[in-house]
């Protein structure tokens, strides 16, 4: 077997480490002895490719997840995002591949979904979804409620048990919970805020909040 890796993972690789260490790309030329210029260059050449929303996978996932936690008070705009973000970044780190293969900015509240407003709002507008204000906890939420089944022969069953996985983890979670979790997950934590938040990132989790079983982990 090729133990040799491409220089697309090599740098995959080397921005990763930077971001989980906290250095900026000067930080880090100055220690390796190169230019920040060169190091930038570096890894935008081999940044892995950008993967494509899948929008009527993306929608039959949010129609599921609002099924499964149908009539729980807590699961406002803010827990969504969350619930969102765990399937998709969890069916990653066990397959390699992409749930939804939306992308998730690092924002001041939590990883949010590219496009979701305007998602959102198609849903609403085509009556795929019901959105209501509540009162929670002493705070007005926004929530969705589903007003058409979610089109299970979209997903598959290993991408299901994912979903179900999530729900029956987090779903009763209330809003500073699932937040105060997902700021301590590695892809979260390595993220400057405002980037999009790389999916391979996942590989560096720990438990709790690794969900892949590793070769190590069986010793």
């Amino acid at each position: 077997m090729d133990s040799r890796i491409s220089q697309k993972e090599l740098g995959q690789r080397i921005g990763n480490y930077r971001k989980m260490k906290g250095l900026t790309q000067g930080d880090l030329a100055k220690n390796i002895g190169m230019s920040r210029s060169s190091l930038a260059k570096e890894e935008l050449n081999i940044r892995i490719s950008v993967p494509t929303l899948q929008v009527d996978k993306f929608k039959n996932v949010l129609l599921y997840l609002l099924e499964c936690c149908a009539g729980k008070p807590n699961v406002g705009e803010t827990v969504l995002n969350k619930l969102l973000y765990f399937c998709d970044f969890n069916y990653y780190e066990i397959y390699e591949e992409h749930l939804t293969s939306t992308r998730y900015k690092k924002l001041p509240y939590g990883p949010v979904p590219q496009q979701l407003d305007s998602i959102i709002n198609q849903m609403l507008a085509d009556k795929q979804l019901q959105q209501i204000k509540t009162e929670y906890q002493g705070f007005t939420q926004t929530r969705y409620l589903p007003l058409v089944k979610p089109d299970l022969t979209q997903l598959s069953a290993a991408e299901k048990t994912v979903i179900d996985d999530v729900v029956r983890q987090m779903s009763d979670w209330n809003t500073n919970t699932i937040s105060e979790y997902s700021h301590k997950d590695k892809p979260w934590r390595a993220t400057d805020d405002g980037d999009y938040i790389d999916y391979d990132l996942v590989f560096y989790r720990r438990p709790p909040y690794s969900v892949r079983v590793y070769p190590e982990d069986e010793d």
